[in-house]
């Protein structure tokens, strides 16, 4: 009996043969071309960052151009709309790096970014994997192309610059450690011939990390930048006390290299301040951690030490600043730096029950790696929950902030008179 086909068949197998013809033509290669889903741009006295974020990792390559100062960027299989278009708008007038920003389409499937710039930079450009609510990010990373020879007291610029060489571990590694170690020759002062002490406040997260975010979107960059400020004041006003801040704007600056600027400063205490986040809501209450190389504490203080230790994927860090890590360093650990650790973690504590309900009534432990400076007591203090609607709401009052503050301000100098020495 002789085949025979319906017209609704050959309709049908005509339509596939079209789909697999329009697949290969420039209509179907459209759909390969990359999706831009944000354009972010943060600048800060220290360097800016730029931040294109798409649903595939980018092809780019880019090059300095002179007469006047730009900096071009050409991505591939990428097509300009409305969101990448975007990007020029982003430029602040304060931007210490760049002047402008302009965008077109060079071919059929290439973008080229080009940015005026109001200075000599020295690039550094790289992509991140998704992590988080973030997916694939092309960052770039203007860095000014001569470091300040006068930076004073902050050497934030010259860390940097080792960091992302990396030879930041290396030469961390380098420095001698000595829980004894003298200070520098200061001033003389007739008052009080005893060197300052010297703390670094630490506030968490910032720039294109915001940290934890509440119910009503507050941001915990913002909060603990609030909060390191209020303290940084009060300690100020005390005799014989020097403190500095590893980052005094929106910015986001690396885990280790908030640690290596806490060494560079020959700190003898480093607080880092946070108001993290919890997966039950209801969870509420003030905490301090001291480091633990043995293990957390307990299951949340181990969740904790995981989300804050992902900072540096969150916020994004190019690999050439691994290339050492910190491994070295924290197998340096010394028992009298733990131990005053555990001294000044408590001692705030201490002082923070007067403030808030305590999360625990003591201290916990667990791996932070912003606490792992081998010669520095460390502390992390989680001043409540931003996932709590109740807290969330205090830490967005002044008086909350000041309160917390003052408590470590008196932790501080309870553990002076305690510590080991």
């Amino acid at each position: 009996m002789p085949k025979t086909h319906s017209p609704t068949k050959r309709l049908l197998i005509k339509g596939i043969i079209a789909t697999c013809l329009l697949s290969v033509t420039r209509v179907g290669f459209a759909a390969t071309l990359a999706k831009v889903v944000a354009v972010r741009v943060w600048p800060s006295s220290t360097y800016t960052r730029m931040t294109i974020e798409t649903n595939t990792r980018l092809k780019y390559k880019y090059s300095l151009l002179n007469n006047p100062k730009r900096l071009a960027i050409d991505i591939n299989d990428i097509n300009l709309d409305t969101t990448l278009k975007k990007i020029s708008s982003k430029v602040l007038s304060h931007d210490p790096y760049i002047k402008s920003i302009n965008v077109i389409q060079l071919n059929s499937k290439t973008v080229r970014i080009m940015v005026d710039l109001k200075q000599d930079v020295k690039p550094n450009t790289f992509t991140l994997p998704p992590i988080e609510k973030y997916k694939n990010r092309l960052v770039i990373d203007l860095y000014p192309s001569k470091v300040a020879s006068n930076e004073g007291d902050d050497p934030l610029l010259a860390l940097l610059e080792e960091y992302k060489d990396g030879d930041l571990s290396k030469k961390q590694s380098e420095i001698k450690i000595d829980n004894n170690k003298k200070k520098p020759p200061q001033k003389k002062n007739t008052q009080n011939k005893t060197p300052p002490v010297i703390v670094v406040l630490d506030p968490g997260h910032g720039g294109e990390d915001p940290g934890a975010i509440g119910l009503k979107k507050t941001r915990e960059k913002d909060i603990v930048l609030q909060i390191a400020r209020r303290t940084y004041n009060l300690l100020k006003k005390e005799p014989n006390i020097k403190v500095y801040m590893t980052r005094n704007e929106d910015v986001f600056i690396p885990l280790n290299v908030r640690v290596a600027k806490a060494r560079s400063l020959q700190a003898d205490l480093f607080i880092s301040i946070h108001a993290d986040a919890f997966i039950d809501r209801s969870v509420k209450g003030s905490t301090v951690f001291a480091l633990s190389t043995k293990g957390a504490s307990s299951s949340a203080a181990s969740y904790l030490a995981q989300t804050q230790n992902e900072a540096d994927q969150i916020g994004g860090v190019s690999r050439s600043g691994d290339k050492y890590l910190d491994n070295t360093i924290l197998d340096l650990v010394q028992k009298t730096t733990l131990t005053n650790g555990v001294i000044l973690g408590s001692s705030i504590l201490n002082r923070m029950k007067s403030v808030n309900k305590l999360h625990k009534p003591s201290i916990e432990k667990a791996g932070f790696a912003v606490l792992k400076a081998p010669d520095i007591p460390s502390v992390l203090v989680e001043t409540g929950f931003i996932s709590n609607a109740d807290e969330e709401k205090k830490l967005n009052t002044a008086a909350f902030q000041i309160e917390i503050s003052t408590a470590i301000v008196n932790g501080i100098k309870d553990y002076l008179k305690k510590r080991k020495k």
